[in-house]
């Protein structure tokens, strides 16, 4: 079977808004080759999901009136493919003006469509999460910064832009710690087209204690590095995985929007629920 690259995508490219439901518009990306680059190759060693929220989903009722809708869509970590953004863009969009007989129909259409995408190749195949929200829930959308010991506080200096693991180092021969810390300060730029991704990260650990210097210096080492969210956030699994070795490891990023869509990778090294898709303040 064939392998869409990010390249056959419509990054980068122009592209016309169909306003007529179109399933055909997602365009599923293969997570292999990027894993591969981090030496993983078959089962990987973490757990976890993509957590998106669509803030421009829209359709027509049988009457033709617009609906509205904030949608949250959670894609396991397991299946063979991640959406590319723009494709989920161009597939939300083409809602617009399809008349549905309620919301529910839509989070189903979405829910279906958006497992095939996921799933495409798979030899079996599961479901993503959909959960759609009606203007009358807006007001329980909190906004809330990500729990933990702040790295920006240090005052560092900084040098290195592209990833650069062996900024990673731990106390070994300490006592081991429990930890959680964040920093708004990672930025990473679309694998395709350059274009500025903002976000922040939470690190949450037990084990050996991460150095905080050089951890905040290796989150800023992304700064000019070209990837897509997800793959993002399992290198940065993955290499604190291998260099700090802590005991439990939970990586979670969040992203600001683009295109009307956020995406927030989470990764852990231990079965648990994701957490709550609750917006930071620059989301």
């Amino acid at each position: 079977m064939a392998t869409n690259t990010p390249e056959q995508s419509l990054l980068g490219k122009p592209a016309p808004y169909v306003d007529h439901y179109d399933a055909s518009l997602l365009f599923p990306i293969s997570r292999l080759p990027k894993r591969a680059e981090l030496g993983l190759h078959g089962a990987v060693p973490f757990f976890g999901a993509d957590l998106w929220s669509a803030f421009e989903l829209s359709w027509l009722t049988p009457r033709g009136k617009p609906q509205v809708a904030i949608a949250h869509i959670t894609v396991p970590c397991e299946t063979p493919n991640i959406v590319e953004s723009k494709s989920f863009k161009l597939y939300l969009n083409s809602f617009t003006n399809t008349a549905f007989a309620s919301a529910d129909e839509v989070r189903d259409r979405i829910r279906a469509d958006v497992s095939e995408a996921a799933w495409r190749g798979a030899s079996s195949q599961s479901s993503v999460g959909v959960r759609i929200l009606m203007p009358d829930q807006f007001d329980r959308e909190p906004v809330q910064e990500l729990d933990g010991l702040s790295l920006d506080r240090l005052d560092i200096e900084c040098t290195q832009y592209t990833p650069a693991p062996e900024l990673l180092t731990a106390a070994f021969d300490e006592k081991p710690v429990e930890e959680v810390l964040t920093s708004n300060l990672l930025k990473s730029n679309c694998l395709v087209t350059g274009q500025p991704d903002w976000g922040s990260v939470q690190i949450r650990y037990s084990g050996p204690q991460i150095e905080q210097g050089g951890l905040l210096r290796y989150l800023v080492s992304f700064r000019n590095h070209n990837e897509f969210h997800e793959q993002c956030v399992e290198r940065i699994f993955m290499d604190i995985w291998k260099r700090c070795k802590p005991v439990k490891l939970a990586v979670y990023a969040r992203y600001t929007r683009r295109g009307g869509l956020d995406i927030n990778p989470f990764r852990t090294s231990h079965p648990m629920s994701p957490p709550p898709n609750v917006r930071t303040a620059r989301q």
